[in-house]
């Protein structure tokens, strides 16, 4: 028999409390999914997921009476959020589809667990574990898959595709977290001869489990597998090669420069600020990543403090990562503060400028002049370039 490791989200305030309103001592509820799957492969897991057999309306009554807060986040699909000593953890009823199509599932509820599991979309998130003697149940095979380290599908690839076809992009997210060597092939096969149905999800889907897959510590050779398969070919016919996403991986970890997902993303694109900007429009990235992703598509770099003070930390970060020449002070970057010019145009209007242009002008041959100099923040040492500069406007209005 297998059992769950002691992890210590096991054993995190309320939990006990939760597990007794829900009758885990009799059978009624196991944790489920990713905690399962995480505490055999010895990961750390700070989601925690429970499936029960009572019907959401008892699983209410049951935290209500245990004075355990309950948010009905999915109540229609039989999910409760119960939060308990302040964490949150989602109880869902356990359930069997009746119909499905696409990201969309018609559920009836129900008390078998392995029908529950059925549900799920690879076998190594199918497994599922008694809360209080660690028993864990495997019903397709998934133990084995996960010792392997395999990501394989629950049943026939292409149907389970057909049901919900964000499940072409998780097969590879979850093979570059999980998997090793050559993925499953019937699963990949199924991938590549489906992609297309991508063309159905919105593109906010997409764009987070691309970004999800990017985030992950070197997703270079899914990612390279993904393009020879025609996988982004139908949604992103952008992304043609993993070229520079490779060479930004090893400059990243050169650099000792965390993974970025938007820099990433960058390095599969073209280095073209408009042209990313459409896709980044086209994915409904916020403004903000928009920006940043735009940042990083252009190819201007320079000094890492003078261009960081320009364009903003982060975006330096990966203008120097992606085009420039990573230096040893890179990673200090990621920390840096923007200083800030010890003068202003008041300071200047004291010294004898007229408000005006010439204000403006000035500030801008200072602010040069002081980031040339590093940003020294000595205000007499500043104030005394602003008294040569604005010595030498006064000489060229005479």
């Amino acid at each position: 028999m297998t059992t769950l490791p002691d992890a210590p989200w096991r054993h995190r305030a309320g939990m006990d409390r939760l597990l007794a309103a829900l009758d885990a001592k009799g059978g009624a509820t196991r944790f489920v999914g990713g905690c399962v799957r995480d505490a055999l492969l010895g990961l750390e897991q700070s989601d925690v997921d429970l499936a029960t057999r009572f019907t959401p309306d008892e699983v209410l009554a049951r935290l209500e009476a245990a004075h355990i807060k309950a948010v009905p986040t999915g109540i229609a699909h039989g999910t409760i959020t119960a939060v308990a000593a302040g964490t949150p953890v989602e109880v869902t009823t356990l359930r069997r589809d009746v119909e499905t199509y696409g990201r969309h599932a018609t559920v009836a509820f129900t008390d078998d667990w392995k029908e529950d599991a059925a549900r799920r979309d690879f076998t190594i998130n199918a497994l599922s574990a008694d809360p209080l003697t660690g028993e864990v149940f495997d019903y397709f095979g998934g133990l084995d898959d996960l010792a392997a380290r395999r990501v394989r599908f629950i049943g026939d690839p292409l149907q389970r595709i057909a049901e919900d076809h964000l499940r072409i992009l998780r097969f590879f997210r979850f093979h570059a977290r999980f998997g090793t060597g050559a993925p499953d092939a019937e699963g990949m096969e199924a991938c590549a001869a489906r992609a297309n149905d991508l063309m159905a999800l919105s593109r906010e889907r997409i764009a987070d489990e691309l970004l999800k897959l990017l985030a992950l510590p070197d997703p270079t050779e899914t990612v390279r597998l993904m393009i020879a398969r025609g996988i982004f070919r139908p949604v992103l016919p952008e992304i043609e090669s993993a070229d520079r996403l490779a060479a930004l991986a090893e400059a990243e970890r050169a650099a000792g420069i965390a993974p970025a997902a938007i820099r990433r993303l960058a390095a599969l694109l073209p280095a073209d600020p408009a042209a990313v900007t459409a896709v980044g429009s086209r994915l409904r990235l916020s403004n903000r990543q928009i920006k940043r992703l735009a940042s990083a598509a252009a190819t201007q770099t320079g000094p890492e403090a003078p261009l960081a003070y320009r364009i903003g930390a982060a975006e330096a970060v990966d203008r120097i990562l992606l085009h420039g020449s990573p230096g040893p002070g890179l990673k200090a970057l990621e920390s840096w503060q923007k200083p800030r010019l010890p003068v202003s145009g008041g300071d200047l209007i004291a010294m004898g400028l007229s408000e005006g242009p010439a204000v403006s002008m000035a500030i801008q041959a200072i602010e040069a002049e002081w980031i040339e100099a590093g940003f020294p923040p000595d205000k007499a040492e500043v104030r005394a370039m602003a008294r040569r500069h604005v010595d030498q406007a006064l000489r060229s209005s005479q």
